[in-house]
Formats: C-alpha cells, structure tokens, sequence
C-alpha cells in the first residue's frame, strides 16, 4: 500500500541518495521493506540560522503492518493528487479561436488537444526564438519592438521573467500542469518543489515542445497577427479580424492576452464588451548582491545544496490601509526592462535555472486603489499606468534607460553609494521622488523601514532602487459568468491574467484548463 510520510529532515550537507535509509531508521525497519521511494515535496526551514534544514514529505510503497510503526501526523495512506482525468474524445466542427499564446492560452490548448480537439491560435508577437532576439536587441541598444517584446510573444510576459510556478491554490489541476511542464522539458524537481521556478532559459524550450505538439496535433497558430477587431451579431461572437484584413471565423473566442494589452481592452470597451476597472500595484525595483541576501536568509553564504536564497516581505499602515509588499523576488537575477509602449519604461525582474547571477532583485510594490485612478471608466488603471512609465521614460533621459537611486539616498539615511544595478537597457541616476505619485514614495519609505528590521542588513549602501515597476497585474477585468463566459458576449471566454482571473504562470494555466473544459461541456 502507498503511504506519504512527513517532515523527514536532512542538513544541507546531505545527499538526497540517503533518504530511503533514513527513512527506515526513521520507521524502524529495514530499508528492504520500503519499496518506490520518492520525493513528494521539498521545502527549507531557515527558521533557526545557520541549523538550516530540508523538509521532505516522501511517498513509498509498503506493507499494512508498518502503520503500528507510525506516527498519525507523519503517516497517512498516499493517493497520488494528480487529477488523471481522460476527458471523452468529441468530434466537433466547432471553430475556436484562441487569442493570446502566454500559459492561458497554451494550456487552454493543450487540454483541447486531449479531447481530440483543434483550434487557431493566434498570437501578436513572434515565436520565442526569435522574440528573444528582439528582447535582447531592446535590452542592447534600447530599439523596442511594439508587437514582440517582454511582454508580448510566444510564451507571455512570464517567458521572459523568472519562471516560478509557485501558486497559492489548491486547485488539483496544479500538479497536472506541473507534470506537464516537466513532460515539455521542465526540471523534473518542479513537481515537488516548496517554491518551483523553471528559469527564462529553460522556459523558452519549454514554450517551443508545446507549440510542437499542439502542431502535430494538429493546431494553427499564427504569429505576427494581432486582433484588431471583433465581430459580434446578436450578442454572439462571430469572428475575429487579425491585423485590420483577415476575418477568421469562430464560434468559441478564448481571449488570453495578458495585463499589457491594452489596446485589446480599448477594442473590447468600444465593442461594449462589460469590463470593470480592477485595482493592482505600483512600486520599484529593489537590488542587493545575492551574497548579502543568503547572509540575511541563511545566517552564512549559500550552502551546497541551497539555492539561492530568497524573501517575502509585507507591511501595512493601518491608519489609512496603504500596504507595501515584495513582488515576484528574482533570486541570483537580474532587472531589466519590459516595455511594451514607446516612450514609456517599465521594470521586471527575471533569472535563470541555476540563479546564478551574484545579484538578487524584488519589486517592492504599493496597493493602487480605484479612486487613484486617472478618471471614470474602465480603463483609468491604464490610464495610470501610461502616465507614470512615460514620466518614468522622462526621468531616466530617453533611450528606455530607467531612473535609479541608491536605497540609502532614497530614504534620505547618510552613508549613501552609487546607484549599481544590472538593469538593461541603462539607467539615470536621479531622485526618484517625481517617479511616482505621493502615496506610493511615501508607503515604500515607511515599508522599506519596516522590511529593514524584519532582514537586519536589508537597509545598505549596496542596494539600489530602480523605476518603475507597473505591470503587476491586470488594472481591468473583463467580466465573465460562472462558466467562463462573458456576461455580455456568447462565446467568448475571457482567460487567464490579462482578463483579471489569475496572477502568475500557473493560475493562468489552471484558468486555461477550465475554460476549455467549459467549452468542451457545452460541446
């Protein structure tokens, strides 16, 4: 019988090949009796610095008789969480149409496929070999493509990001994406792991063995196109027209664009699709050496065994309900620069599988609330958005380079360095108090303080702040009724992060999921 055992603990300076036998002498028993042993979760305990601990939950294979051997809240009988559903084979002529290749759009695809059916994926950018040849080129010489671009392509903005998988929900479609993107080329650790991450790297070959077989099986995907208009008769999508002349028809829309298509949510209001402003958050990029933040985190350097280390920081001010807070912590990474505008410049943080950059990089970020918002509508959240990259593109002197300031000079403290980062295209030093409105500068001082005594050694000439960061997350929703389905347009499906419905690679994909499965219900 399969059984799940927890909380089994190794130090950093042990190896992994001996966790069966200390599983046995854990259980008093012979490790011949414990047959299939693997890995179910890993995790660190750096509670008490520098006593670091591995946490592993194990899953093995043995006789009933061990249960008297056992512990209840280390024990129990294992059934593996994996949802193995095989969706019925359907043979529909339904055309469906799928806007957007990021994790929503490609999962809604994949699941589609397992039903035996095909849609047309259409996506603005360029598939990722070559947008990463358009990144760098914007990262290198500051020339921005419109259409492909970190936030734009094959893949979605998270290809060109850090690629963490971690997802607060319990959904159980969660570890069948996990084994999927393990199927595709992902780490196979990332079906365990505490805090999984692919890597920029490592994800973008990931994101090709799914355009293949979703080819192979049969998809069309066009790049290069990019949706410029909807065609609704009777309150029905009828088609979509790609690049102002091609008329593709369909009779299942899924729009999974991502949080920067803003000229998708523009289209949508004048096509009266029902929409609803969404409040997000806006901040800066924060930089430390790598070095500096294992210190703080592990009470020594980086260990063998350990990644690079990592933090999660959040404070409130409880008198008016503002709250600062990390965002998407890029360990052993590097910022740069994700516009997708001209003439505006925003911030993002990526690294890659091994985090082997000696510099680490969060967003520190401030709630923005719907009455911050430039105006009625909407669309004010991106209205605000504009408006603060393009003063952000003013402040850092043209070209896409950033504004940055020293942490030490931002909170006005003596002892202040230069202003060292690895953002690309460049920076501008400058004070960075015009590069965003009041109640965000004033929020991030007072939290900053607050993050310096959570991790002593947090506060440091050594660290360097750069603007903006402002694209945390969709300032619209596009609004949807219980089946995944606008309220105001049948057959289309609002998908994923850019819709408003998730906040991350693995999100999106779960939302992907059930958007197809809804569809294949009706069908």
């Amino acid at each position: 019988m399969p059984f799940v055992y927890r909380n089994l603990l190794l130090t950093p300076h042990d190896s992994e090949d001996s966790l069966a036998a200390v599983l046995a002498a854990k259980l008093s028993v012979p490790q011949t009796l414990l047959r299939d042993v693997r890995i179910v979760r890993k995790g660190i305990d750096a509670r008490k610095k520098p006593q670091i601990k591995i946490v592993y939950t194990l899953s093995f294979v043995a006789d009933d008789t061990i249960k008297a051997r056992l512990h209840a809240d280390q024990l129990v009988e294992w059934h593996d969480e994996i949802v193995a559903r095989v969706p019925v084979q359907l043979q529909s002529s339904a055309r469906i149409v799928i806007v957007g290749s990021g994790p929503a759009g490609l999962f809604a695809a994949l699941r589609l496929a397992e039903y035996g059916m095909t849609a047309t994926i259409i996506e603005r950018g360029e598939p990722v070999e070559e947008r990463a040849l358009s990144v760098q080129r914007f990262w290198k010489d500051g020339i921005l493509n419109p259409e492909s671009n970190v936030q734009f392509g094959e893949g979605g903005a998270g290809t060109f990001s850090d690629g963490k998988l971690t997802c607060r929900s319990k959904d159980l479609l969660v570890p069948w994406v996990l084994e999927r993107l393990a199927d595709f080329g992902a780490q196979p650790e990332v079906r365990y792991l505490a805090k999984p991450h692919i890597g920029t790297d490592r994800l973008r070959t990931v994101i090709s063995a799914i355009r293949q077989e979703l080819l192979e099986k049969g998809f069309a995907i066009r790049f290069g196109s990019c949706m410029t208009d909807l065609s609704i008769e009777d309150g029905r999508v009828e088609s979509v027209i790609v690049n102002d002349t091609d008329e593709i028809p369909c009779d299942y829309l899924i729009l999974a664009t991502g949080h920067s298509a803003r000229d998708t949510f523009e289209l949508l209001d004048r096509r009266s699709v029902p929409l609803q402003r969404k409040p997000f958050a806006m901040g800066l990029r924060v930089e430390h050496p790598q070095e500096l933040i294992n210190r703080i985190q592990y009470g020594t350097g980086q260990l063998p065994h350990l990644p690079a280390a990592e933090y999660a920081v959040a404070w409130n001010n409880s008198s008016n309900g503002r709250s600062a807070y990390s965002f998407c912590m890029c360990p052993g990474g590097v910022v740069v620069g994700g516009a997708s505008e001209e003439g505006g410049v925003v911030t993002n943080g990526m690294s890659g599988q091994l985090r082997n950059s000696p510099y680490a990089n969060s967003a520190l970020v401030v709630n923005v609330r719907e009455d911050d918002f430039d105006g009625p509508g909407p669309l004010a959240g991106i209205r605000l958005q504009r408006r603060w990259e393009r003063r952000a593109f003013e402040l850092g002197d043209g070209g896409y380079r950033a504004p940055a300031q020293n942490l030490l000079d931002f909170l006005r403290l003596p002892g202040k360095g230069a202003a060292r980062t690895s953002y690309r295209p460049g920076i501008c030093e400058t004070e960075l108090d015009s590069v965003l409105p009041p109640f965000i500068i004033d929020t991030l001082r007072e939290g900053i303080a607050d993050f310096g005594r959570k991790l002593r050694g947090f506060i440091t000439a050594e660290a360097t702040l750069v603007g903006i960061e402002s694209r945390t997350s969709s300032p619209v929703r596009v609004l949807r009724d219980s089946n995944f389905e606008s309220v105001g347009v049948k057959g289309l499906y609002p998908a994923g992060e850019g819709a408003g419905y998730a906040g991350g690679i693995m999100s999106s994909a779960v939302d992907g999921i059930r958007i197809a499965d809804s569809i294949a219900g009706r069908l």
